[in-house]
């Protein structure tokens, strides 16, 4: 899988897969659509520039732009001229298809490759709460 990710002031973590088939600038819409909905990005919360989140993401500026534009058309990002992009009061739908097939994909194949390592389920369930009690320890 080629992916390529990209944290900003830890509040979203950009995430590209340029081998899944979905558009890189619909895979940015989703991604914040769904730290919005998840409360990890609010309203008023500034995104990072469209050039600096090109160059990250080592992909065209046009598509962070084209992502942008969308978000902003649908009321949900709003640009201040000079100041930058911020999210609006405005949430996305909650039901994006194309955000939940993919999340239950990455699932799928995370329990999968565990299984084939010899996880049993609950196994896996005490492996997933110690690495988020961990993490947490760790200020992620």
């Amino acid at each position: 899988m080629n992916s390529t990710k990209v944290a900003h002031e830890q509040i979203i973590n950009f995430s590209l897969d340029q081998a899944n088939g979905t558009p890189i600038y619909r895979q940015i819409i989703q991604q914040i659509e769904y730290a919005i909905l998840s409360g990890r990005m609010n309203c008023g919360d500034k995104l990072p520039t469209i050039r600096s989140l090109a160059v990250d993401l080592k992909t065209n500026p046009n598509t962070i732009a084209k992502a942008y534009g969308e978000l902003e058309i649908r009321g949900i990002l709003e640009t201040q001229v000079g100041s930058g992009t911020y999210i609006s009061d405005k949430k996305p739908a909650a039901q994006d298809d194309s955000l939940n097939r993919k999340i239950r994909e990455v699932i799928g194949r995370f329990i999968h490759e565990l299984r084939g390592l010899g996880v049993e389920n609950k196994e896996l369930i005490k492996l997933i709460e110690t690495f988020f009690k961990e993490e947490k320890q760790n200020g992620g």
